[in-house]
């Protein structure tokens, strides 16, 4: 695998817009990206979520994660669109090296029901963990000794 450079743009849109609108906003920056010579790797609405702080008076928002390739020089393009736009309320792009990312599916409702899957798996492994860690050693207090410290006295 060669290390390429890539972007990931993440914006957040206003809680309060329909999700047709927000499936066209989306697709928006997405027909502008290309326009300007970006090459689309991914595309993901993360849904809306909870925002660490308030922005603009809204305290949640609807996360959506760009990746892309390209000059550089669409960045500033793309950037300067949502900051006009006034249901992005955040936006941040991050330049990235590395294996290119392999695009995930859009579907909202698979990708939860994956995550769900994983977390149930990784809890399962996690606890099958735990019972084999307690069986292979069970420790009495009577083995565990209690360092004893020495006080340098100095007359």
């Amino acid at each position: 695998m060669t290390e390429q450079i890539y972007y990931e743009t993440m914006y957040i849109l206003r809680p309060d817009i329909a999700e047709d609108e927000v499936t066209n906003h989306i697709e928006k920056y997405n027909k502008l990206l290309q326009e300007l010579g970006g090459k689309i790797l991914d595309s993901q609405m993360r849904g809306k979520r909870r925002l660490a702080y308030q922005i603009a008076k809204h305290r949640e928002g609807i996360y959506v994660q760009l990746t892309h390739q390209g000059d550089g020089q669409h960045i500033f393009k793309i950037e300067k669109a949502m900051r006009l736009s006034e249901d992005v309320i955040r936006y941040l792009t991050v330049k990235q090296e590395g294996p290119l990312p392999t695009p995930r599916s859009s579907n909202k409702g698979s990708t939860q029901t994956e995550k769900k899957e994983v977390e149930n798996t990784d809890s399962n492994d996690k606890s099958e963990m735990k019972s084999e860690e307690t069986n292979d050693k069970k420790i009495t207090d009577s083995e565990v000794s209690t360092p004893k410290v020495k006080e340098n006295k100095e007359s």
